[in-house]
């Protein structure tokens, strides 16, 4: 059976989604299939099970799939890093920090790792379905692009390519990536998904027609534009959110920070119909807010400085209602942020913090990374730690008065301790089952566009 790789004519096409919702319908019809990607960059990561760090786009993707994580998935993840470099993930641990144009020049060091993940989910499934990287055919980038055009011809996959209408422009996008492929790739496209359409399909009849018949590339399917609220891989994603707020009870705050990460803590959030949820890039008065999340940051001292400058230090430190803080922002509660390893800057920087928790943070070389079960808050639940400080007083959580802590990730996809800390907050907080909603929320999205989709001819062209 042949591999896929999911291409997208244009950054941002819906190539995760497309991704996780084709190998389902694949995985429902009997064939045993697993997500890959590459290489990503995100500074949303996940801990997989075999404790390795890889992008939440390929994490969520296989959740979807019930399939074992690790860093197979994803082998190559690019971080955001101080000044120009970038924090450079290879199979799930940090390798170094890298220049973005030293690791350009250097990408064919990270081939025999690419090649090593991708063979080892071969051999073990039936079919893995890659996701691509932004465009396929950056002419300049091309030699570099690890995600579309090595993957795809050095292990002869067969291509999707996937189409945003929304962003105008889809006719050129289409036939223009068609004909830039290598004449090698071009054989192997399947055909094209024409992604969030808004309004009338019936409208795109003669778009449909072109395509196949002027451009001979057969539409797989014209999928509409469905809002969903998981796997936010990027702060763009994040900002596109739709959420009903007509029976909110509660505000809750967010600093969005510049290098905020780890934006699917808040998906609960979003979800939940009691919370109002809103994302404060600006120095606004905080007192609308009945709950301040300060989240996690790639870079915490960067975006503690932030907030200094802009004046939301001063809001936050003077905020008397409840105060959060996940991994980056629970740092910034402490009394000082020490880097003497350099892990974040230049030089040696120590940091003054809010002050709310009695120790300081140690920025350490080593990165804990760890998923697991913890007592937190007094409640059991299930979460990650992706993170250089450490505190030796408060090594995982901190609550006294107003402020809570903790170095755990994901603690709001837990209902027990969501509902608890949201009851503390104003006691008509209803209850709040979110895992089902999220797997209803799932089944429904692909349901609706597996209706849409060629299945049949995406099955007869993997097994030819």
């Amino acid at each position: 059976m042949k591999n896929i790789s999911i291409f997208g004519t244009s950054s941002d096409a819906g190539k995760s989604t497309i991704t996780f919702v084709i190998a389902k319908i694949l995985q429902d019809l009997g064939v045993k299939v697993a997500p890959f990607k590459a290489q990503n960059v995100s500074n949303n990561a996940f801990v997989c099970d075999d404790g390795s760090e890889i992008a939440v786009a390929q994490y969520f993707q296989a959740g979807v799939l019930g399939v074992e994580t690790s860093y197979h998935l994803n082998p190559v993840l690019l971080k955001s890093g101080r000044g120009n470099s970038a924090s450079l993930i290879v199979e799930g641990k940090v390798a170094t920090n890298k220049d973005v144009r030293e690791y350009y020049r250097d990408l064919d060091s990270l081939k025999p790792a690419v090649k090593r993940c991708f063979e080892y989910l071969d051999s073990k499934y039936d079919c893995v379905v890659c996701e691509g990287a932004g465009s396929p055919v950056e002419l300049n980038l091309m030699d570099k692009d690890l995600s579309n055009i090595f993957i795809a011809d050095e292990y002869n996959t067969k291509i999707i390519l996937v189409a945003d209408i929304e962003k105008g422009g889809v006719f050129a996008s289409i036939y223009g990536v068609y004909h830039l492929l290598p004449k090698k790739l071009r054989k192997n496209v399947i055909g094209v998904i024409v992604n969030k359409f808004r309004g009338d399909m019936t409208l795109f009849d003669e778009g449909v027609r072109i395509i196949e018949e002027d451009f001979n590339i057969p539409v797989l399917g014209v999928l509409p534009y469905i809002p969903f609220n998981l796997g936010f891989e990027d702060s763009q994603s994040l900002k596109n959110y739709v959420q009903n707020a007509k029976e909110s009870i509660l505000k809750v705050g967010v600093i969005a920070y510049p290098y905020m990460s780890n934006y699917n803590d808040f998906e609960p959030l979003i979800a939940d119909k009691n919370i109002e949820l809103e994302f404060v890039e600006a120095n606004i008065s905080l007192e609308k807010f009945d709950m301040i999340i300060l989240p996690g940051s790639k870079l915490v001292i960067k975006d503690l400085r932030w907030l200094k400058e802009v004046g939301l230090f001063d809001r936050v430190l003077n905020y008397k209602k409840q105060i959060l803080g996940l991994c980056g922002g629970y740092e910034m509660m402490f009394e000082e942020l020490q880097d003497n390893e350099l892990i974040e800057n230049d030089e040696e920087t120590i940091e003054k913090g809010f002050s709310f928790i009695d120790d300081v943070i140690c920025f350490e070389k080593d990165k804990t990374l760890k998923k697991g079960s913890y007592n937190l808050f007094a409640c059991e639940i299930e979460g990650f730690e992706i993170h250089h400080g450490q505190s030796s007083k408060y090594p995982l959580s901190f609550e006294k008065e107003n402020i809570k802590g903790t170095f755990v990730h994901a603690i709001f996809d837990n209902d027990n301790l969501r509902n608890k800390i949201f009851l503390e907050v104003n006691k008509n907080y209803k209850e709040f089952n979110f895992s089902k909603h999220k797997q209803n929320e799932i089944d429904g999205f692909i349901s609706n566009l597996k209706d849409r989709l060629d299945v049949k001819k995406i099955m007869e062209s993997i097994n030819e």
